[in-house]
């Protein structure tokens, strides 16, 4: 199914309204779509290098916009919709741990962790449910989602093809080929500031007691 969803997404590229659909898919995968808009925006990237800046702002705004969505999923119906929406997306044992790292670190795991693999979806949802001042929420997903979705861009331009077969190869690690230059330096980030080692070992505590 995951395979016949990609293939639909990636058709969408040839579509006269490409800038829509991926717009469409950037939006409705920070709240609960399981496809990133990562292999769409490649594509659309690999077939007008030209416009690779503009399809990444494109993406950008459009998921952060879809992130207050998440938000405000998690902050006003998590106990009907949420919960629903991360048991299907198997997230759900994820959750805790998500929670506890956002409450330790704040806007920081939003930067860090969301220009990774780790579903965006979650970092939205959560940040909501445990009611995240908004702002800082807004300028962390803004700087993650740049991230990510420029070193597509980049990649796209600098290697073309060759992407672009790993991702119909490999879809389940494709996210995590495209952000790989940047986690290194985020990771280390994370560390900065006292206490980083007490409140990763208590998260992931947390997430060993659900499992």
């Amino acid at each position: 199914m995951l395979r016949r969803l990609y293939e639909w997404t990636m058709a969408k590229a040839a579509h006269p309204h490409a800038e829509g659909w991926l717009a469409l898919f950037a939006f409705v995968e920070a709240s609960f779509f399981p496809i990133p808009p990562h292999p769409l925006l490649g594509l659309m990237c690999l077939a007008e290098p030209k416009k690779a800046i503009r399809f990444a702002m494109i993406a950008t705004c459009a998921s952060v916009a879809g992130g207050l969505l998440g938000y405000a999923i998690g902050y006003a119906l998590y106990d009907t919709i949420g919960t629903q929406l991360l048991a299907l997306l198997g997230l759900t044992e994820s959750f805790p741990k998500a929670a506890c790292y956002l409450r330790e670190y704040g806007a920081e795991i939003i930067m860090i962790k969301g220009a990774t693999p780790i579903p965006f979806k979650l970092l939205t949802i959560t940040a909501g449910f445990i009611a995240m001042p908004l702002v800082p929420f807004i300028l962390a997903s803004i700087v993650s989602r740049t991230i990510s979705f420029m070193i597509v861009g980049v990649l796209f331009r600098l290697f073309g093809a060759p992407i672009k077969a790993f991702i119909d190869k490999y879809l389940g690690l494709a996210t995590a080929g495209f952000v790989i230059v940047v986690v290194g330096g985020f990771l280390a980030v994370a560390y900065l500031g006292g206490g980083t080692k007490e409140s990763s070992a208590k998260c992931a505590a947390v997430g060993a007691m659900q499992s």
